[in-house]
């Protein structure tokens, strides 16, 4: 019997809830993000899937042997902080329904579902770290050395999860078992509700990246050090964090976040030494990111410099702006006539894996518009609308399939 999506999510409902931010943490590797790949992996072997994770930590599902030139569909478990419900897991349950129906169908060819680790980054701060690795968008050295807020390495966490980060990087034979990666997401943003559509179409993703800007300064006694004498982090980085959104305030389209300040060693009655910020910066010309990030680095050092700091600004990571593929994007509104084609501020594996595979992607309408945050939400009518248009493009995309194999 075909299982409901809403059925699935209220399965996970109660994993990872956090009691202190609201909403869902389940960081990759987490006892909270493990619970959920052994989620479903029952969920797929139960379906008769043949359940494999490769060498960089993605799970596949196959309806049948592995196959090269495959469609495959999915998304990811783990969550920002404090995140919603649907964020990934959305994909992942519409996913084993659509298949569930797909089977319904009598449908044939080669098929998957591919559930990545890391997309969010909120664990070792680069996000879709799962296919970087796959497609070789990052140097496994430099993912391996990566290190979560408790210090410890990707190498160290992946080795207690039983991975080994040896044979952690690019893996051509799993690329070419993907002929098209469609994911279904729910929406992170307001164009469907503004639009009355359950579902859309994706167009392409805003180029984004993320930068820390580490500003030094003097530590010191809060109550024996006088004001004239201070040379305080903190207060740059109040200087520095305004800014930021004065500068993207002035570009149209410009999105700039500052959502994670660290200071070095944080007491309470301490003057900071340093003081870590992360920049989130999205524009869709990559010419004027790259461009805001000079500026906002420029200006950084000068208020730095006011305050007797120093600051310094490197990259972490950056996706330039995708367009999805088009013909795939045609193939997908000709099956899906009433939905309307959005582009997204979001960034998603479907992106990264763009210059390898065709990739598409679904959205389904979130009523409140908010996402990242406990209030984000899919109506049980639009996911199990979402998972049947998810279904009918797969099998449209499986007649490929049966005709190569």
């Amino acid at each position: 019997m075909t299982e409901t999506v809403s059925g699935l999510m209220a399965q996970i409902a109660d994993i990872g809830r956090d009691p202190v931010r609201g909403g869902y943490s389940r960081p990759v590797h987490s006892a909270a993000e493990t619970t959920l790949r052994e989620w479903f992996v029952g969920a797929a072997s139960s379906r008769g899937l043949e359940v494999e994770t490769d060498r960089n930590g993605i799970i596949w599902a196959w309806d049948g042997d592995p196959a090269d030139g495959a469609v495959v569909t999915g998304s990811h478990l783990d969550s920002v902080p404090g995140g919603g419900a649907f964020d990934g897991p959305l994909g992942v349950a519409s996913a084993l329904v659509a298949f569930d129906q797909l089977r319904d169908r009598g449908a044939t060819g080669a098929r998957a579902i591919a559930v990545f680790p890391e997309e969010e980054g909120s664990r070792f701060g680069i996000a879709c770290l799962g296919s970087r690795l796959l497609s070789g968008a990052i140097a496994p050295e430099k993912a391996l050395a990566l290190r979560d807020p408790d210090g410890l390495t990707l190498a160290e966490v992946a080795r207690a999860n039983g991975l080994d980060p040896t044979r952690f990087g690019r893996d051509p034979a799993a690329l070419r078992r993907i002929g098209t990666f469609l994911e279904l997401h729910v929406e992170q943003g307001r164009g469907l509700v503004d639009l009355n559509q359950p579902v859309a179409i994706g167009s392409s993703i805003l180029g984004h990246g993320r930068w820390r800007i580490s500003i030094a300064g003097e530590g010191n006694h809060a109550g024996t050090t006088l004001m004239a004498d201070r040379h305080d982090p903190m207060v740059a980085a109040a200087h520095v964090v305004c800014m930021v959104r004065s500068v993207a305030s002035g570009i149209p389209d410009a999105r700039a976040t500052v959502g994670r300040l660290v200071p070095v060693p944080g007491g309470t009655n301490v003057i900071a030494s340093r003081v870590d910020l992360w920049l989130d910066l999205r524009h869709p010309e990559d010419g004027l990111t790259r461009y805001l990030v000079d500026e906002i680095g420029t200006r950084a050092r000068e208020l730095a410099a006011e305050e007797g700091c120093t600051a310094l600004v490197s990259e972490e990571s950056f996706s330039p702006t995708v367009d999805f593929d088009p013909a795939l994007r045609d193939r997908l509104s000709a099956v899906l006539p009433e939905a309307p084609v959005l582009g997204t501020g979001a960034g998603h594996d479907a992106g990264v894996l763009k210059d390898h595979v065709a990739t598409g992607m679904l959205f389904v309408r979130n009523p409140t518009g908010v996402s990242h945050a406990p209030s984000e939400y899919v109506e049980d009518p639009d996911a199990e609308t979402g998972a049947a248009a998810l279904a009918d493009c797969l099998e449209d995309l499986l007649k490929d399939t049966d005709r190569k194999h």
